[in-house]
């Protein structure tokens, strides 16, 4: 019973780094979605 409380991941290799890393991506990726959206919408003004 005691084998199930154990983690199945091990904090001791940088994983709060790689999270860190990870989330710093996904909001460059939706930083860059909405930079989009915006121009998309100027450029069909202009028109």
């Amino acid at each position: 019973m005691a084998n199930l409380l154990l983690p199945l991941y091990s904090h001791s290799n940088g994983t709060f780094i790689m999270i860190i890393v990870f989330a710093l991506v996904c909001l460059g990726l939706v930083g860059a979605v909405m930079l989009m959206m915006n121009s998309d919408k100027k450029k069909k003004n202009d028109q």
